[in-house]
């Protein structure tokens, strides 16, 4: 027997309604193929990139040790690294980050990032649905409003329903503060149509699809997957056998047959690549989610998110190394983090430059805030919201400059910022979800474009 997701089915062939959208990554139930096709042929012809990758360094990288760096500040702000010189004039960022120094050209660094939380939790919902929200605190407070759906599901309802692969795919579990899951990280308002199809890689065992699992067990998040869909298959059940009833379960059907084809799976399997790429991106975690990621968005995903981590915390604080490190900075930062970055970012560029996809695919570097630029009394540094950076690469963007600054210090915009909503509205602008697309589809802009990137 088996079992997709956490609903079973004896015959691979035909799959009810109550388990349809487990399989992930299916969407927009009022397009037909001809009118997705239209309107992604439409979009094409006009977009100068077709795919984004999201790297997500969910924890908060410090950005003046990474990418702002301050050298002529006090030792207690610029800490114990120094800058290095990039194929950019005049662009400077740490000597952790050699590999990444030396393709500068191909990536433009915004140093003027800002938005109203240092909370973790608020912050991710900011910055990966654009919006406050809905969002939940480290204290368990949800704050008003509903929570909108994260960018990847935008990019789901936008682009509706795709024939043969799931638009949005997010690499990596659900994202933690602490011992709850933050909201923003799946379709919110949108529904669970809209989910992210999750994948897992674990270092050892190769990658895990949660939503594709031979498994005979039935769990509580199962069950509280099916709940939460049980609503959307009553409005397909009242269409009773009507032609748009049967369109959809035709549609279903090849998504499902989609998933769990030989063919199709095989994406998933790393070992198809060489011994020497796979050590390009680095055998750890992080370079082989990028590896991943580069294999998907050549299947034509859309939206391909690559969490560092689910947790915000490091090892030592039962998280899973994520960036989130209040002592022992300096220690972690330059053992583990620092290089893995640089090795897995380098290698993405470099990969999809020698395969011609680096001009259509958008890559972004960003978590949800930076850190203090003044170091605390533990050898670390703490959450900071007030200024921070991230890389964009790729997609037909204008790279190897800089855009907005920092003060002296590091510690507030001396430029005008940048809220994460313009980040994100000019990232999806480049891969054609442009503001006429999501009003067509119900959706309101968040943030403006960014020009100095067009």
């Amino acid at each position: 027997m088996l079992q997709v997701g956490q609903i079973r089915t004896a015959d691979c062939s035909r799959l009810t309604r109550r388990g349809l959208l487990q399989i992930g990554g299916i969407s927009a139930l009022q397009f037909t193929l001809a009118d997705w096709l239209r309107l992604r042929a439409d979009a094409e012809d006009h977009a100068p990139a077709k795919s984004l990758i999201l790297l997500w360094l969910w924890g908060g990288p410090s950005h003046i040790d990474s990418f702002d760096p301050k050298p002529h500040v006090p030792l207690e702000y610029r800490g114990p690294y120094s800058p290095i010189e990039t194929s950019v004039p005049g662009l400077s960022i740490c000597e952790l980050f050699p590999k990444l120094a030396r393709r500068a050209d191909q990536y433009s660094v915004i140093r003027s990032m800002n938005h109203e939380s240092n909370d973790h939790g608020i912050a991710g919902t900011i910055s990966l649905t654009g919006s406050i929200q809905g969002a939940r605190s480290l204290g368990g407070l949800n704050l008003p409003g509903q929570v909108l759906a994260t960018h990847g599901s935008v990019v789901s309802k936008v682009d509706g329903f795709h024939p043969t692969v799931p638009r949005f795919v997010t690499i990596g579990k659900k994202l933690y503060q602490g011992p709850q899951y933050i909201t923003g990280d799946e379709g919110g308002a949108l529904g669970p149509i809209h989910d992210p199809f999750r994948v897992n890689y674990v270092v050892g065992s190769g990658v895990q699809l949660p939503d594709l699992q031979l498994t005979d067990g039935v769990t509580a998040d199962g069950l509280t997957n099916r709940r939460k869909l049980l609503s959307q298959f009553d409005q397909l059940a009242r269409l009773g056998d009507s032609p748009n009833a049967r369109r959809f379960d035709s549609f279903y059907d090849r998504a499902f047959s989609m998933l769990t084809s030989p063919g199709t799976r095989s994406v998933f399997d790393l070992d198809d690549e060489s011994t020497q790429i796979r050590r390009q991106y680095g055998k750890h975690h992080f370079g082989q989610c990028c590896l991943l990621a580069r294999r998907l968005i050549e299947r034509d995903v859309r939206f391909v998110q690559v969490n560092w981590s689910s947790h915000v915390e490091g090892a030592e604080d039962g998280g899973d190394w994520g960036w989130d490190m209040h002592d022992r900075y300096f220690q972690v930062f330059q053992d583990r983090h620092s290089w893995q970055l640089d090795q897995a970012m380098s290698a993405l560029l470099d990969d999809l430059d020698q395969r011609g996809l680096l001009a259509e695919t958008v890559v972004l570097a960003v978590g949800e805030f930076g850190r203090t630029p003044k170091i605390n009394p533990k050898a670390g540094r703490d959450h900071w919201n007030q200024c921070y950076s991230a890389l964009v690469a790729g997609g037909g963007f204008r790279t190897g400059q800089i855009i907005g600054s920092s003060d002296a210090q590091a510690e507030y915009p001396l430029t005008a910022p940048y809220k994460p909503a313009d980040l994100f509205s000019t990232a999806l602008h480049q891969i054609g979800i442009t503001t006429t697309r999501l009003t067509a589809n119900g959706l309101t802009p968040q943030g403006q474009l960014m020009e100095e990137l067009l």
